[in-house]
């Protein structure tokens, strides 16, 4: 990628169009390309219900040219059929995907922020924000949230939202594993997934799904219906789901607190601090597609949905005599007494043994001029966080083709917002002493983006296909100042207490406001056949940003047909090779550039004990932060090239591809920053309260990465009728390795922990096998073994911990009682297995309170059960 002129990019790019189209239209009249098929016609049958892959599947994702199969793509693309999400026990989008696509990460996320809200998912090991989302083929807003715990290689990033999609509404979902930016633009780095929606307008289903966790807690349930109406010409179809999901608990009571309850502190929660999944409430998802004729040459089309939430879920412990700022600030060996009017000393309560000395804390207790807050919490207390989420977004088009010639046209826009409402209670501003209130609105996030797209197709020839379009692209990212308890510095703040909501303080007058930015861009593409059994695909795309200026990428990309070539034969396997080569980039985010944010994290103090620390993340271009190498952030760069082979016979069809992507500029945030009394005044100045913010850290550009893999896919279909008079069945193999190097890096920014987390906090393999298999006419059954490989994890302070691979059993079976209705029973992880197996490093129970990963590639709840039933009319 490279920098060219605005006037001169966007001048030649628009010409460019202009004149493939004028010469389109001037021999139009030559063309034996017949005219592009309609969407219903352009998708084929869905495909089988246990195959992962289908080789013949029509796709529309990675190319403008009329759908091709997946096995003369130029790209690898895989392609999941809706029962891939039906034939599994959960109903969280983001999980479903991981279950059967290896190269797709998600993590639980238990005391993460905001990242417990929207999980950040993982794409070929790289940031949530490196995967473009489309739906429809067209992009998806992104979320209000920003990640700012991440295990490292999320931290910082603001992706989609894809768990705001009801599974039941989707009719296939194509993921594309290869860069793309210059074909759809910024986010493409790591590849593009197409959530293609059910288009049918007659008939629907309607799904009943509960399910529990063997430990008897994480109870969930949730309804589901779909759809269609109307008739060919104009028509609807519309989904609805909702839910509830009960929270887990996986804790150990951790080791001060079960000190505390020994030295007979009765008012310490058993466990103080709970690990497991969130709270979901109210979990409601609507979607709708439709289209209508609107004349012989001219479709309306478009999608729009709503969803909303309540995500809950638990922070960190805090311990009656040691949290900094609130009920210590000596590390435990004194309580902090606040002065509330009067002059003169405070008394002194000095702890020993986790007893505060009964004379001195019940002087201060009935003196009305001191307080202290074991007075509120003699147990201490643990903050919930959590937020109301509502994202919304519609999208409308119309398409078409040139009178008398095969150009065909698309026009659309479409408007995205997702919203977030935080609130955390059970906690304090400490500096307003007695007078706190004990739960806050800190404030939201918000963020809107609107698209405006021109598109253009034209079949030139049977040799020749071209396209081009034109996109206008707004972003708006909004922080909504917090009720002012939430960041006040109360009275208490001169004698060493906290301010602002404890955990996450809320957003005042320095963090709130709005950003905005446009860009506008645009693209031409070919594909080019010179012979039956060779396809070649190029793609060039310059994009403007009022920010960051312009970039041009470009992409080539081929697939060869060996058997078609080599004239074997139609019983020869079906022989093809394909690669790519690209450039791409990705735009931070105005919220990204943007956003404050403090977060309460372990760290250590200067004796090297365990504490809670208040870390803040401060926009790159804050005075304090350019002190230490910070500055305005730039585009990430990429190179992506890609290798790969295709064979498909009526035994097996296998896919086998490698991966090279280069990261340069990659944004992530840096190590954590000690404030110096310098840096203090200057944030001070600004108006952040720095003696509240032991630490900070900013996003940087300043490193590289190199990421590759190898993928591989193999399908084999069963059929066992004539042998042992059962039906058909399928098994599905895929495996993914993915390994991540940091190249190139500054080490005053960042650390051995970061260094560590992006090389090492996935599993660098992945895959799974799936069998199903026709019992009966009326039974079936599914099984599937998934595998992750170790990861890393920096559990507290300095040290980081290796948690070993494992193996994941589930199993399901189906009875269909007639022809409309099914019931379904399954388990997932039949052997209950849990991340708690430590291979090096430390335990986290005793410190933190969890003897697993917190990060676990396949969460920690254990064994889950579930059922379903299904009615389809």
């Amino acid at each position: 990628m490279f920098q060219v002129g605005k006037v001169t990019l966007i001048s030649c790019l628009f010409s460019v169009i202009v004149l493939l189209f004028v010469l389109s239209a001037a021999v139009a009249q030559e063309s034996t390309e017949p005219e592009m098929s309609s969407d219903a016609e352009m998708s084929s049958d869905m495909e089988s219900e246990a195959e992962i892959i289908e080789l013949e599947e029509q796709v529309v994702v990675g190319s403008r040219a009329k759908p091709r199969s997946v096995i003369d793509s130029a790209v690898p693309i895989d392609v999941l059929s809706s029962d891939e999400f039906v034939k599994q026990g959960g109903t969280d989008l983001p999980d479903l995907l991981r279950n059967v696509v290896p190269s797709y990460n998600v993590n639980l996320q238990p005391i993460s922020d905001a990242a417990t809200v929207v999980r950040p998912p993982n794409l070929r090991g790289l940031a949530p924000d490196h995967a473009l989302v489309l739906v429809n083929g067209k992009r998806r807003h992104r979320a209000s949230v920003i990640y700012w715990l991440g295990n490292g290689y999320s931290d910082a990033a603001q992706g989609p939202d894809i768990s705001a999609i009801p599974a039941i509404a989707l009719k296939r979902v194509e993921i594309l594993r290869d860069g793309a930016s210059a074909q759809y633009g910024s986010d493409a780095i790591a590849g593009v997934m197409n959530f293609q929606l059910k288009d049918n307008y007659q008939g629907g289903s309607i799904e009943i799904r509960p399910g529990i966790f063997q430990e008897g807690d994480g109870f969930t349930h949730a309804f589901a219906g779909n759809i269609g109406l109307g008739r060919e010409d104009h028509w609807a179809n519309l989904s609805l789901e909702y839910g509830n999901t009960d929270e887990t608990d996986r804790s150990v009571q951790r080791a001060d607190a079960a000190d505390l309850t020994a030295a007979g502190n009765i008012d310490v929660a058993n466990p103080a601090q709970p690990w497991g999944q969130p709270i979901i409430r109210n979990d409601l998802k609507f979607f709708a597609n439709y289209g209508a004729a609107l004349n012989d040459n001219i479709t309306l089309y478009g999608h729009a949905n709503y969803a909303s939430k309540q995500v809950e879920g638990g922070f960190y412990f805090r311990n009656p005599n040691t949290r900094p700022a609130v009920f210590s600030n000596d590390d435990g060996k004194t309580l902090l007494v606040g002065r509330l009017a009067g002059e003169g000393d405070v008394p002194v309560i000095t702890i020993t043994d986790n007893v505060p000395d009964p004379v001195a804390l019940r002087q201060v207790i009935e003196d009305q001029n001191l307080f202290t807050f074991q007075e509120k919490f003699p147990g201490g207390f643990t903050p919930r966080f959590g937020a109301n989420t509502r994202d919304l977004a519609a999208l409308a088009g119309l398409k078409g083709t040139v009178m008398d010639t095969d150009i065909a046209w698309d026009l659309s826009a479409s408007y995205g917002r997702h919203h977030s409402d935080y609130f955390i209670f059970n906690t304090v501003n400490a500096s307003l002493g007695p007078d706190t209130p004990t739960d806050f609105n800190p404030g939201d996030y918000i963020q809107a983006d609107t698209n405006l797209n021109l598109d253009f197709t034209y079949p030139l020839m049977d040799l020749l296909f071209l396209a081009a379009g034109l996109e206008y692209r707004t972003e708006t990212f909004e922080i909504v100042k917090g009720q002012i308890e939430s960041y006040q510095i109360g009275p208490l703040a001169r004698q060493g207490f906290s301010s602002g909501s404890n955990g996450f303080p809320g957003f005042g007058n320095i963090a709130a406001g709005t950003w905005d930015r446009s860009n506008v861009a645009g693209y031409v593409e070919a594909e080019v056949t010179p012979i039956d059994s060779w396809l070649l695909a190029i793609a060039l795309r310059g994009e403007d940003f009022e920010d960051f200026g312009t970039t041009l990428n470009y992409k080539v990309a081929t697939n060869f047909g060996i058997t078609e070539f080599m004239e074997l034969g139609n019983n020869a396997p079906n022989l093809k090779v394909r690669g790519s080569y690209s450039t791409g980039f990705r735009a931070p985010t105005p919220g990204q550039q943007n956003a404050f944010n403090v977060t309460t994290e372990f760290g250590t103090d200067d004796e090297g004990d365990f504490i809670l620390v208040n870390k803040g993340t401060i926009p790159s271009t804050h005075p304090a932060a350019a002190l230490v190498g910070g500055k305005g952030l730039e585009p990430e760069q990429s190179r992506n090239f890609t290798v790969g082979t295709v064979i498909d016979s009526d035994m097996f069809s296998v896919t086998a591809d490698y991966f090279n992507i280069t990261v340069e500029d990659r944004l992530t945030a840096t190590s954590d920053k000690e404030l110096t009394p310098q840096q203090i005044g200057q944030l001070e100045a600004t108006g952040i309260d720095a003696k509240n913010l032991q630490q900070f850290r900013f996003l940087t550009n300043d490193f590289a990465t190199k990421t590759q893999g190898i993928d591989l896919v193999l399908t084999v279909p069963i059929e066992l009728g004539e042998i042992v008079g059962l039906g058909t069945g399928a098994l599905s193999v895929a495996y993914n390795w993915t390994g991540t190097e940091v190249t190139d890096y500054n080490t005053d920014l960042l650390g051995e922990q970061r260094i560590t987390q992006l090389e090492r906090g996935l599993p660098r393999h992945r895959g799974n096998i799936s069998l199903f298999q026709a019992l009966t006419n009326s039974w079936s059954a599914l099984g599937r073994v998934n595998y992750y490989g170790s990861w890393d994890e920096w559990p507290f302070g300095d040290f980081h911990s290796v948690f070993a691979s494992a193996f994941l059993v589930d199993l399901e079976s189906s009875f269909s009682f007639d022809s409309s209705s099914t019931l379904t029973v399954g388990v997932k992880n039949i052997l209950n297995v849990e991340p708690d197996n430590i291979t090096d490093g430390p335990d986290p129970g005793p410190v933190i309170g969890r003897a697993f990963g917190e990060y676990s590639p396949y969460g920690f709840g254990g064994t889950f059960w579930y059922a379903k039933y299904s009615y389809n009319f």
